[in-house]
């Protein structure tokens, strides 16, 4: 008599959280094909045309409302009394501040839009390039 037992060996399976965590580790190390290198230059690409336009948008309406702000303030405390000047002065220098900073930050969106823009219009050829090849 064989005993059959030898032959069956302990099976673990794991669970679906488990499983995806295998997978996405055994994607690090596994050989990409050209297509995926194709698909993740095409994402970057398409990724980087807002984060340029983002940064610029972002660094242009916080400097705006700093300045705002600088306005507001000589405007609204005693800065001027502090400085030994009249009060009215701080007023009148804060006004075209603020009003300056208020500008700089109702013009960070359609900043945003003309890098966008312009950007697209710059890689545009690369994409579809790459988007043909894909498709293919």
């Amino acid at each position: 008599m064989e005993n059959n037992n030898e032959n069956k060996g302990f099976q673990y399976t794991y669970s679906a959280k488990e499983q995806a965590e295998l997978k996405r580790i055994r994607e690090k190390y596994a050989p990409t094909t050209e297509v995926e290198d194709k698909m993740e230059r095409l994402r970057r690409l398409d990724a980087s045309v807002t984060q340029k336009a983002q940064i610029v948008a972002l660094i242009f309406g916080v400097i705006g409302a700093l300045i705002l702000g600088a306005g507001m303030s000589l405007c609204m405390s005693d800065f001027a009394e502090i400085l030994g000047s009249y009060r009215d002065m701080a007023m009148v220098i804060g006004i075209p501040i603020g009003l300056i900073g208020g500008v700089l930050v109702a013009l960070a969106y359609p900043m945003y839009n003309v890098i966008v823009k312009r950007e697209r219009k710059k890689i545009a050829p690369e994409i579809i390039r790459l988007t043909d090849e894909l498709m293919k």
